[in-house]
């Protein structure tokens, strides 16, 4: 399988992503187990997940996802084998984002112990603070680095000039630069990332591993009507995409959902890994069928005309 470089870090993956986010939440534990037993058979291993995940379920606190993987992993004993990508910033509790470097450095402990691991392959800043200089979230990540608790860091949720600010502070200190981008990304939700992240990444070399690939579950079909809105615990947020253009990208997913004999879920990360700027999309399966959509989607190239199909419907200009 195809092996990406991550940034310009000395991470190769293949080109598809586990979102952990339903570890802990509409998965568990036994069922998370048997998903990332076939993610990883498949040839896949990098697991994306965050301290905060799953703690907007009642009852959670958080890092109930961190928690999940760490048990798998010690119970199949790979670390060695998979690349874990976890985030720091998000409200855990104290009413506020937080990257600090009291709290970058408290944080990492934590996930640490949930993950049971002694370091973290890719450790990213969960959300932008405005007040809170990039250079101190870049000292605390320097810091985590140089103890060898975190391999390469990573930035999500960034404004392109916060982005750029934390690139050249890196260049300016010797801090590690931030090698990956963590966007909103995928064919409905466009113009964000391309106007003005896309170029950025590509000129600074920075990986992109996208989330929300499939749009919350929109771009797998699924959803046709307000009626379908409750057939996940997702559904509330899909009614955004119920437009005409949302219709339009759906009618060229299930044109060529025939013409490959493929899941819209296929199509849809096919076109995503077809883009110059994307390393590896982040999707998540609550089923090894899903999974089984996710994993067709990585090996299937589209052709010229596909994407093209795919451009125009999609096109928000």
């Amino acid at each position: 399988m195809e092996k990406r470089q991550l940034g310009r870090t000395s991470i190769r993956v293949a080109p598809l992503a586990f979102g952990g986010n339903v570890f802990g939440w509409t998965v568990d534990q036994n069922k998370s187990f048997k998903l990332l037993d076939a993610f990883t058979a498949a040839g896949f291993e990098l697991i994306d997940t965050a301290n905060s995940y799953s703690r907007w379920v009642p009852g959670n606190k958080g890092g109930e996802s961190e928690a999940i993987i760490g048990n798998w992993i010690k119970s199949r004993h790979n670390r060695d084998k998979v690349i874990v990508a976890t985030k720091v910033g998000s409200d855990m509790g104290q009413g506020h984002r937080d990257i600090s470097k009291k709290h970058i450095l408290s944080a990492v402990e934590d996930s640490l112990r949930r993950l049971q691991t002694d370091y973290i392959d890719l450790y990213q800043t969960h959300w932008d603070v405005d007040s809170v200089p990039v250079a101190e979230t870049l000292e605390a990540h320097a810091q985590l680095v140089n103890e060898g608790k975190v391999r390469f860091i990573g930035a999500s949720n960034f404004s392109p000039e916060r982005l750029r600010a934390s690139l050249d502070a890196s260049r300016k200190h010797g801090y590690p630069r931030y090698e990956s981008l963590q966007p909103a990304y995928n064919l409905y939700d466009r113009q964000e990332f391309e106007t003005s992240l896309q170029k950025l990444c590509m000129e600074e070399g920075l990986g992109v591993i996208n989330y929300y690939s499939l749009a919350s579950g929109f771009l797998t079909g699924k959803y046709r009507s307000e009626s379908d809105l409750g057939k996940s615990p997702r559904g509330n947020g899909i009614k955004k995409y119920l437009n005409d253009r949302g219709f339009r990208i759906l009618a060229a997913l299930d044109e060529l959902s025939i013409q490959y004999g493929l899941p819209q879920a296929a199509i849809s990360l096919a076109w995503l890994i077809a883009k110059p700027a994307v390393t590896a999309p982040i999707a998540s399966a609550t089923s090894i069928s899903q999974l089984d959509s996710l994993i067709a989607g990585v090996t299937l190239r589209l052709s010229e005309e596909a994407m093209a199909l795919l451009d125009n419907s999609s096109s928000y200009v």
